[in-house]
């Protein structure tokens, strides 16, 4: 049975809410990733995301604002033993792409709808064969 722990991303990207959106934006164009988890210490306190960011923008409220001021608060979590099936279908009610993953309160992983679509194509054979 394939799990969230399967699929998921463990290479994380943390940030801190009182980072500037602009440093917190450059972190994730050069890891070339979609979202960053926003810590408190070692808790998880919310998420950035592009969209976040491109939210910011085109509101013009991108210089000298806080991550914390666009984050998602305590953002929905998965654990690394729930199937790949619920993930999916909590980003898909709750409209987002990227989904922490916890092992009790600790964050260990994210996994994104392109992690889930990556494991649906490898299941599906090409076509003609």
């Amino acid at each position: 049975m394939t799990t969230v722990r399967d699929v998921m991303s463990t290479n994380l990207l943390t940030v801190d809410a009182t980072q500037s959106l602009t440093e917190a934006s450059a972190q994730m164009d050069a890891r070339r990733v979609g979202a960053a988890l926003v810590m408190n210490g070692d808790r998880l306190s919310g998420i950035i995301t592009e969209r976040d960011i491109l939210h910011a923008v085109a509101t013009g409220e991108v210089e000298g604002r806080k991550v914390g001021a666009w984050m998602t608060h305590d953002p929905d979590t998965v654990t690394p033993e729930e199937r790949p099936g619920q993930a999916a279908a909590i980003m898909l009610h709750g409209g987002f792409r990227h989904l922490p993953v916890l092992d009790g309160d600790t964050p260990i992983g994210i996994v994104s709808i392109r992690d889930l679509m990556r494991l649906a194509i490898d299941d599906e054979s090409p076509r003609g064969v």
